[in-house]
């Protein structure tokens, strides 16, 4: 489990770092981005026979994942932060 949060980290700084510019949340946020980004490559890969049960996602792949969930984040909290102004 605590591998997981590290590799979450680790996975969401990337993701971050790849995709410069503001973004709400902290430590947290990253590590919650890292995590689900790699749940969603591991489903995606899955789906496409690229990964068998139990096997574990690739790291770049993680990466792609977290990239495309950070993506989704800023459009959605840059949507209601407009609404809210």
């Amino acid at each position: 489990m605590i591998w997981t949060l590290i590799v979450g980290l680790v996975v969401g700084a990337i993701a971050k770092l790849l995709m410069p510019g503001k973004d709400p949340g902290g430590i947290i946020i990253t590590m919650v981005i890292g995590i689900v980004g790699s749940m969603i490559a591991y489903f995606i890969g899955r789906g496409l026979g690229w990964y068998a049960e139990g096997e574990p996602t690739g790291f770049i792949a993680s990466v792609i994942g977290a990239v495309i969930l950070l993506a989704i984040y800023r459009a959605i909290i840059g949507r209601n932060s407009r609404i809210h102004h």
